[in-house]
C-alpha cells in the first residue's frame, strides 16, 4: 500500500518552531519528511539543482564550494517575482519528486510532509490528508529568528512579507499547535494529534485493504 494514502501537512511561519513540532513527531515514530531539509540537499555542493540555477542566474549565484550562494539569492527574489518564480521552476519540482520518493519508502506509522510554503504553493494541499500549522504571533516569530539566525529586523520582517500571513496559515489548518509560550506545552498537543493520526491512517489502511 503506497504511503500517500494518508499523509500530513505540517508548516508555520519561519521562526513558529516547525523543526521541534517535526522532531516530536518523528521520535513518537511519524516518518517526517523535511522539504526544506531537501531544498538545502538539492543546493548544496553538488546538488542537483545547482547547474540549471547557474545556467539561470549566473556563475555569481554559486559559492566557491559550488553550493548557491543564499544571501544573494535571497536579495534577488525578495526584490524580484519573476526571479523568484524562475528559481521555484528550477527547485520544487525536483523537491516535489524528491518528497515523494522517501514518503513511498516511508516506514513510519505515518507521513509528515513538513512544507514552510505549504499554503503558498497550493499543489501540496492536494497531496495531504490534513495540514497542521504550528502557530505563534508574529513578534514571537521576529524575536525567534533574529536571535537565532542573526538577521536584522528589516531582513526578518522582509522573509515573512514573503510568506503566507499568519491568518492564511490557520485559515488553512485542519490543526493548530500553539508554541506561542513555554515549549514544555508542545508534547501534550503533539501527542494528542498523534494519537488522532494514528487512528485515521489506520482506518485508511483498512478501508483500502477492502477495496483490493
Amino acid at each position: 500500500m503506497s504511503r500517500l494514502n494518508f499523509a500530513i501537512g505540517l508548516t508555520g511561519g519561519i521562526g513558529s518552531g516547525k523543526t521541534t513540532v517535526a522532531d516530536q513527531f518523528a521520535a513518537l515514530g511519524a516518518s517526517v519528511i523535511d522539504t526544506d531539509q531537501i531544498a538545502h540537499s538539492l543546493t548544496a555542493p553538488g546538488g542537483s539543482a545547482m547547474p540549471a540555477i547557474v545556467a539561470e542566474f549566473g556563475a555569481e549565484f554559486a559559492d566557491a564550494s559550488g553550493a548557491m550562494e543564499r544571501a544573494r539569492m535571497r536579495q534577488l527574489v525578495f526584490s524580484d517575482a519573476g526571479a523568484k518564480a524562475r528559481l521555484e521552476a528550477i527547485l520544487h519540482p525536483r523537491i516535489r519528486d524528491a518528497a515523494l520518493a522517501a514518503a513511498e519508502a516511508a516506514t513510519g506509522s505515518y507521513v509528515i510532509f513538513a512544507v514552510p510554503l505549504l499554503v503558498e504553493s497550493g499543489t501540496w494541499r492536494q497531496r495531504v490528508s490534513r495540514i497542521v500549522t504550528v502557530d505563534c504571533p508574529e513578534s514571537v516569530q521576529l524575536a525567534r529568528v533574529m536571535a537565532r539566525n542573526g538577521l536584522t529586523e528589516q531582513q526578518v520582517l522582509a522573509i515573512m512579507a514573503n510568506q503566507a500571513s499568519r491568518q492564511q496559515r490557520l485559515a488553512a489548518a485542519d490543526d493548530v499547535i500553539d508554541n506561542g509560550s513555554d515549549v514544555t506545552a508542545l508534547a501534550p498537543q503533539i501527542t494528542r494529534l498523534h494519537d488522532l493520526y494514528l487512528a485515521i491512517s489506520k482506518r485508511s489502511a483498512t478501508n483500502t485493504a477492502q477495496c483490493l
